[in-house]
């Protein structure tokens, strides 16, 4: 007799084992498409490699379920059971490492200034040496900063200061306030005159900024505290993700290893 346990194990692994297919046909489809750009090739190896991963485990879980194979069931609740101890390490490790990252608040000013210092030394790293090359090419090709042109904002600095911009366009768009740069529009700042750069001189970033509007602050320190504030919002929902993961994953290993009973008793009624 099909029990419930095994009919749910089935299940939950047939439509992983489907996501696993689809993220194998995706990756599979930027990889020959030539239209794909290099920030999204970005992704294709990671989405195969998780794609085959999915497929491959679900399917011995389908197996060891559907086809009552308990050598089968074994495999999969082994590779479930440490998958789930490795989410709960990735999870607190994720904790710990997004923990910080505030932006400081600009007197007058509708956004907030991030700083790479703010963040933890593991996130820093998604934005240091070779790996910022591809990362600014990216925000050129999403074209971050075009939507600052458009619009009243672009030539009234007070309508201007009072945008609610993104962390990234306020790291990437413009000098920093400690910059004391004169606002002519959106994407072309005056640098102060000689007498208004002690603040300034402070900053490394107010000499990396560029009025050529595909540089602008792109090499700014700014820019990449922008970044991170992006990488650690995305980070924490992951944290989420997994939490909610980590439940589903413990009640399919318990059903598993109810499965697995159920595979045993089956066997034994036929010997």
């Amino acid at each position: 007799m099909f029990r419930v346990s095994n009919f749910v194990v089935g299940l939950a692994n047939t439509l992983v084992m489907l996501a696993g297919a689809s993220a194998i046909g995706y990756s599979i489809y930027m990889f020959v498409h030539q239209g794909v750009t290099d920030c999204e090739s970005a992704i294709r190896t990671p989405l195969l490699t998780i794609g085959v991963i999915l497929f491959v485990v679900s399917l011995i879980g389908v197996i060891g379920s559907c086809f009552k194979e308990n050598l089968a069931m074994v495999m999969y609740l082994i590779i479930l059971f440490t998958g789930i101890v490795a989410l709960i390490i990735f999870s607190m490790f994720l904790f710990f490492v997004t923990n910080k990252g505030a932006g400081r608040v600009v007197s007058g000013r509708g956004y907030r200034e991030y700083r790479t210092v703010d963040f933890s030394t593991w996130l820093n790293g998604f934005v240091g040496g070779k790996r910022w090359v591809g990362i600014r090419s990216c925000l050129a090709e999403a074209r971050v900063c075009n939507d600052l042109s458009d619009g009243r904002v672009t030539q009234i600095a007070d309508a201007f200061y009072h945008q609610n911009l993104s962390p990234i366009q306020s790291g990437c768009c413009k000098p920093p306030s400690d910059c004391n740069f004169v606002f002519r529009n959106s994407t072309f700042w005056i640098p102060p005159t000689k007498n208004e750069t002690a603040v300034a001189v402070e900053n490394s970033d107010c000499g990396a900024w560029s009025n050529v509007q595909t540089e602008l602050c792109f090499n700014c320190n700014a820019c990449k505290a922008g970044v991170l504030v992006n990488i650690r919002e995305k980070w924490r929902n992951l944290l989420v993700f997994n939490v909610c993961l980590i439940i589903l994953l413990i009640t399919v290993y318990s059903c598993g290893c109810c499965a697995r009973r159920n595979n045993r008793s089956t066997k034994s009624d036929f010997a």
